[in-house]
Order: structure tokens, then C-alpha cells, then sequence
């Protein structure tokens, strides 16, 4: 089976599994936005595992399929709408974050996909137990076609939809 090329490189620049974000490429829309979730053992426990099985997106009006956990390589298709009004978004796994104090992971876009880029979904806890949800992402127009000529529509729906994401989480 051919794997198909993701839209944009390199891929992984979302740094998941790294605390700091280095240097980025500059024809990327940069954005990074952190919130706290709450403070202990419970809210770890519940949020770590939940950002790996799609819970940001679920919980912000997104289908997932396969209905299954994130793992590195794996594609997948995220909807969002139905019938003929339904977007569709193919995507790739391309990090995964799983540590004692951080779990996530980033998704890159494939060919199909409104935009072009990366997106990440980390949570982390600190020393002291407080956990946090960070967003990372990294845009562009789609290479092509009908996305492409609506791309700055779609920058205000990705703000839409980035402050259901930082919501989804809390308790």
C-alpha cells in the first residue's frame, strides 16, 4: 500500500513531546495557546488518557474514525458536519507524547484536508500537579482547489473551533 505525502513539511514541528517550541518555518501561521485544567492526580488521570483517544476534537463537535487511540503513523479521517455539508479532514499521527508528566500528540494533513499544516494536543502536568491543555498548530493554505480560495474563512472557523478545543478538557 502507497502512504500518502502530507501536505506540508517537516513533519513533527509541533514538538508534542517537548515542553519548549523551537523555530518554526516561516511560511507556517504559528499558534500556541495554553490553559490550566485544574490541580491533582483526578484531573491528570482523566485528561491524559482522554487527549489520546480524540476527546479534544469529540467534545468540540468532531467525528473520529477509526474510533480508536492515537498511535504514531496511523491516518485517520475527522469530520465535522453531515451529509452533504459534512467537511472532511485526512490526517496522519506524526508524534505521540507519552510521559509520566505529558501526553499528546500531533496530526499533520494529507491530501483532502481544508488546510495545510499540523496541529498538536498536549497535556502536562508540573512538579506542584497543576495539568494544562496546550494547542500548537501550524497553517497554510491547502496546496490546492476549492479550500485554498476560502482559506482566510477558514481562519476564523479554525478560532471557532480552537476555543471549543481549550474548553473540552476542563472538569
Amino acid at each position: 500500500m502507497r502512504t500518502r505525502a502530507l501536505t506540508y513539511g517537516p513533519a513533527g514541528a509541533t514538538c508534542p513531546g517537548q515542553d519548549g517550541w523551537p523555530a518554526t518555518p516561516s511560511d507556517l501561521r504559528r499558534f500556541e495557546q495554553t490553559i490550566c485544567l485544574g490541580r491533582g492526580d483526578d484531573i491528570w488521570h482523566t485528561a491524559a488518557p482522554a487527549v489520546l483517544h480524540w476527546e479534544v476534537k469529540r467534545r468540540s463537535g468532531f467525528r473520529v474514525a477509526p474510533d480508536r487511540p492515537v498511535s504514531e503513523g496511523a491516518e485517520f479521517l475527522i469530520s465535522f458536519g453531515w451529509g452533504r455539508l459534512a467537511v472532511h479532514e485526512p490526517v496522519r499521527i506524526v508524534a505521540v507524547a507519552a510521559t509520566d508528566t505529558r501526553r499528546g500528540f500531533a496530526y499533520g494533513t494529507l491530501p483532502g484536508h481544508p488546510v495545510s499544516g499540523e496541529e498538536a494536543f498536549i497535556v502536562h502536568r508540573d512538579d506542584d500537579g497543576t495539568v494544562f491543555l496546550t494547542l500548537r498548530s501550524l497553517t497554510q493554505p491547502a496546496p490546492s482547489g476549492f479550500w485554498r480560495m476560502i482559506f482566510p474563512a477558514l481562519l476564523l472557523a479554525q478560532k471557532v473551533f480552537r476555543r471549543r478545543y481549550l474548553k473540552s478538557l476542563l472538569p
